[in-house]
């Protein structure tokens, strides 16, 4: 496998990643003040795999995907 096609690969599964990331902090804020204090702990995963995806996004792009 190429660097490319990894690269492919692994912004596809984070986009996933985050995704879901994304709809679980979602479904917290719906059942608020249910679980309040996961709130933290949530926002940061869904921080971090966002965080992540852009960086696989910079390097995909600058190894010319």
């Amino acid at each position: 496998m190429s660097d490319v096609e990894a690269l492919k690969a692994e912004v596809k599964k984070l986009s996933a990643q985050a995704i879901q990331s994304k709809m679980d902090l979602h479904d917290l804020s719906e059942e608020l003040p249910i679980n309040w204090e996961r709130i933290p702990e949530v926002a940061k995963a869904c921080h971090d795999l966002y965080a992540r995806l852009t960086d696989a996004r910079a390097r995909l792009k600058q190894a010319g995907g």
